[in-house]
């Protein structure tokens, strides 16, 4: 079950977001890595760690209570439902894919039954559908195209696309963001020309 995190300060954010930021990239390596191990991934004792997450339970909540709010966010700054079709459609996929990269192994391990979850994707899913009627009533997609299947394959042009993207933020931490911008700019441009240009 998704929990809701209590409000903290601005300096106990910024070390729980470290926190859960080192634990996606531990976890991802190494699912059964210690409290300890990603203390020093994030650059914290584990003293530290305790305070804010209990038990490691907790700290998998918050990860994926982290990694859904990600997502959801990433389709809240594409603006689906009022930016142009062709601009909405780019941003989102580039969102979409950046937050599967960073966020993988806490939205991979998500639970299909959380109440939390089930929410955030009927609404994601429902924005995904307004995007596409829109597209499609500008003319970027072929008036007999039944969408819930164009849909589908653009949901699973992306993760094709994201398995083989390396995350913005190596295992030890170290960020390379110009370069994961650009391959994720590249991809977005080569889903949607391949999408576009099959059901346009």
């Amino acid at each position: 079950m998704i929990d809701t995190v209590k409000p903290l300060r601005s300096d106990a954010q910024r070390t729980a977001a470290a926190i859960l930021q080192a634990a996606e990239r531990v976890l991802r390596h190494d699912p059964t890595a210690s409290l300890g191990q990603i203390a020093a991934a994030a650059g914290v004792t584990r003293t530290t760690v305790h305070r804010r997450f209990a038990s490691r339970q907790v700290l998998i909540a918050a990860l994926q209570a982290s990694a859904i709010e990600h997502f959801y966010d990433a389709f809240e700054a594409a603006s689906p439902e009022t930016a142009p079709p062709p601009a909405a459609l780019h941003r989102l996929t580039v969102n979409v894919m950046r937050t599967k990269s960073n966020w993988g192994y806490a939205l991979g391990i998500l639970s299909e039954d959380d109440p939390a979850v089930i929410t955030k994707r009927r609404t994601v899913l429902a924005r995904l559908e307004v995007l596409f009627q829109r597209a499609q009533h500008d003319g970027l997609i072929a008036p007999d195209v039944n969408l819930d299947w164009a849909q589908r394959m653009y949901r699973a042009m992306v993760d094709e696309a994201v398995k083989d993207l390396e995350p913005a933020v190596s295992p030890q931490g170290v960020a390379d963001a110009r370069a994961n911008e650009a391959e994720l700019d590249r991809l977005a441009t080569l889903i949607l020309r391949t999408l576009l240009s099959g059901i346009g």
